[in-house]
């Protein structure tokens, strides 16, 4: 238990958020309101969302990578919890991140290949269609079938996971769909 809130506790603390503040922007009050890199971004900081990114990949990275070293046992347990801590921080009321940034870094603690699936799916998506939530929806759909047949150290999180970030992107799932959602062109960004 003081594993899954010691991992919680570091998967909840807002980068996003604590980055943006810094530099005189609500990022609640932003784009999706979402505290996650992509919204960082839309906030108008290319930096400051690939600090955000790291950020959240590195808390999830720590808490898993520090598990395994003690408790590898709890390695999922506190894969998980660094998830759902980024999702539903209780610093914020329970709302958080979409746990993308999140997952990547606990994916790069537990197995290299599957974070490595992760992160190609993502960049061809991105690269081919523009839409950041799209990339990250096939991104862990992807990872996660690998899981299943391939890399079995990784598929309790995912299982776990999936229908968190999916249930997340819910809003984007409608507005693309409805061909509405935000769409990422080479524009000049600070």
């Amino acid at each position: 238990m003081v594993i899954f809130f010691i991992s919680y506790l570091i998967g909840s603390i807002p980068f996003g958020l604590i980055l943006t503040r810094m530099n005189g922007v609500d990022i609640k009050k932003v784009g999706s309101g979402n505290i996650g890199a992509t919204n960082v971004l839309r906030a108008g900081s290319k930096k400051m969302a690939a600090i955000t990114l790291l950020l959240d990949s590195l808390k999830g990275f720590i808490a898993v990578y520090a598990t395994q070293n003690i408790y590898h046992d709890h390695t999922s347990l506190a894969a998980i919890a660094a998830i759902l801590g980024h999702i539903f921080p209780i610093w914020l009321k329970f709302k958080g991140g979409k746990g993308i940034a999140t997952t990547i870094g606990v994916l790069l603690a537990i197995n290299l290949y599957v974070s490595a699936i992760f992160i190609g799916t993502w960049a061809i998506v991105f690269i081919t269609f523009r839409y950041s939530s799209l990339s990250s929806l096939i991104a862990i759909s992807v990872s996660t079938m690998a899981s299943l047949f391939y890399f079995k150290n990784a598929l309790v999180v995912l299982i776990v996971a999936t229908p968190l970030i999916i249930i997340r992107h819910h809003g984007n799932i409608i507005r693309l769909i409805k061909r509405e959602e935000h769409k990422f062109c080479a524009k000049k960004v600070n």
